[in-house]
């Protein structure tokens, strides 16, 4: 007689949550956006035709052609070029300013979930000032502070995004201190910042690795907002915001200008939305068939 071949195989929590992301089109396609973004940022010295610096005077506000894919600006600049080497700027912003956020963020919920008590209720109380204060205006405020430039604007961001992060370390720690394998983890005589490290903090990736995703997404757009103030880069270096800046004064006439760093902040951001609610509902064990 043959045997029959055990068919059961275990799949581990991320590979569920992968074949779960999969089935939602819509995530699929915000991933394949955010993977070509990623791409062309890292590659803009190979993907753009031109320098993003190289001016043309004689060739002013020329639309969309054969060479220049999506026309020139006031200076005769190859606005695709500008607008690839942008994306080398938006990202970073993005990823850095979420990091500064995550990191700074989760450490504060972490502590304060963990500890609660009085402790709890002062880093609280503070996160509830920093959330009565518009994450932009706050960001325009220590941009005003610190000055222009990449550095303090991904700090001016990050600083605006801690609440969001230190609210969703601090409950999803609360709701695992008194897990059952928290108090094993006691009686066998580990230190509580072991206990926080290796125990409670893997157990709360599901909940901010979607914030993240949102959380970049909205560190683009402030970003974007803080260049078209004039608060972002020094020029000439291209960014998405000081892009569209720059080409208001020309909207009737040349509508180019602003129109595809538009569309590329708009991009961008709503593929991190699509992967985001993907996420979410991938990691939702209450979506698990």
């Amino acid at each position: 007689m043959f045997k029959r071949k055990s068919t059961n195989t275990t799949v581990g929590p991320w590979q569920e949550m992968w074949i779960r992301l999969r089935k939602n089109k819509l995530a699929v396609v915000g991933l394949v956006v955010l993977v070509t973004l990623i791409v062309m940022a890292i590659f803009a010295d190979y993907i753009a035709p031109f320098s993003y610096r190289e001016q043309d005077l004689t060739n002013k506000f020329a639309l969309p052609n054969a060479v220049n894919w999506f026309g020139t600006d006031n200076f005769g600049r190859d606005i695709f070029s500008r607008v690839v080497y942008g994306s080398r700027v938006s990202l970073r912003v993005g990823l850095i300013s979420v990091g500064i956020a995550l990191f700074i963020g989760g450490l504060l919920g972490a502590i304060a979930g963990y500890v609660g008590g009085w402790f709890d209720g002062l880093l609280m109380r503070i996160v509830d000032i920093m959330l009565a204060i518009p994450s932009m205006l706050l960001a325009i405020a220590i941009v005003s502070s610190l000055g222009g430039g990449l550095t303090n604007v991904m700090i001016a961001v990050g600083i605006g995004s801690i609440p969001q992060f230190a609210r969703i370390t601090r409950a999803s720690v609360i709701s695992l201190k008194e897990e059952q394998f928290i108090e094993a983890a006691r009686a066998l005589g580990i230190k509580n910042h072991n206990i926080v490290i290796k125990h409670i903090l893997p157990n709360t990736l599901a909940p901010v690795i979607v914030q993240s995703t949102l959380g970049v997404a909205t560190a683009i757009l402030s970003a974007a907002s803080l260049g078209f103030l004039g608060l972002g880069l020094e020029p000439p270096r291209p960014e998405w915001g000081a892009m569209l800046s720059d080409g208001r004064p020309y909207l009737r006439d040349y509508p180019h200008l602003t129109t595809f760093p538009g569309v590329a902040i708009m991009v961008a951001i709503l593929a991190l939305n699509l992967l985001g609610d993907g996420l979410r509902d991938a990691l939702d064990p209450k979506m698990k068939e």
